[in-house]
């Protein structure tokens, strides 16, 4: 009798790498156009967490900070003991983006007049640099980290960014000042993209709060927390 053939144990195929989980992303819900950043989320398959407490910031891979009034969303970060908190959720590696006031708040220095300021980027910036309520105006400029077409500007009271530290990456600029700018996982833009129907800024964040998380994943062995 001929010898039986090895025998082959054949286990199931292993199907597709399942997709990484999309990135959490609050939106700093104290004051502005806080609905409007969310509603571009949704656009993009994200339900954006409101955040009003310290606690809300729990997990979160990315935090948008909307334009609106920045003396005004100063006085709750403060009152709401948020101010802190927000430090060092950028300080952990969770992403940053604001918008206007956003800017302002986030900046290292403010000016015109000088307010406090959370300082997790390192620009200075004038308050309504670009005129008052009646200087508000629309515009477009070309952005070569997102590609054609022009971005589409929506200027209202927007700060200036006069000045920019050495690690500061300016993506596009309007009227010879920097408008849209990057510092590690911190964006900023001086205009209002969440009035558009522009998505391109926000989906750019959302890939940098992916980034975030794994790098916050790798730092912690595979678990996240902040």
């Amino acid at each position: 009798m001929g010898a039986f053939p090895e025998a082959t144990t054949v286990g199931p195929r292993p199907g597709p790498a399942p997709s990484p989980a999309p990135p959490r992303i609050g939106v700093l819900a104290l004051q502005g156009s806080f609905a409007l950043h969310a509603a571009v989320l949704r656009r993009l398959g994200i339900e954006a967490v409101e955040v009003r407490r310290a606690a809300a910031l729990e997990g979160l891979d990315g935090l948008i900070i909307p334009g609106g009034e920045s003396s005004t969303m100063l006085k709750f970060l403060l009152e709401e003991d948020l101010f802190d908190p927000l430090v060092a959720f950028q300080r952990d590696g969770g992403a940053l983006y604001g918008t206007c006031a956003g800017a302002i708040l986030m900046a290292r220095t403010v000016e015109n007049p000088a307010q406090k300021s959370l300082g997790v980027l390192d620009i200075e910036i004038q308050r309504n640099g670009y005129g008052r309520q009646l200087e508000s105006h629309l515009g477009a400029c070309p952005c070569s980290a997102l590609g054609e077409p022009d971005l589409p500007l929506v200027m209202i009271r927007g700060p200036v960014i006069s000045d920019t530290g050495p690690r500061v990456e300016v993506l596009a600029e309007w009227r010879g000042q920097p408008a849209f700018v990057r510092e590690g996982k911190v964006l900023a833009t001086t205009f209002h993209p969440e009035l558009t129907d522009d998505t391109r800024i926000h989906a750019y964040f959302l890939e940098l709060a992916a980034e975030a998380r794994e790098a916050t994943s790798r730092k912690s062995g595979g678990t996240i927390s902040r």
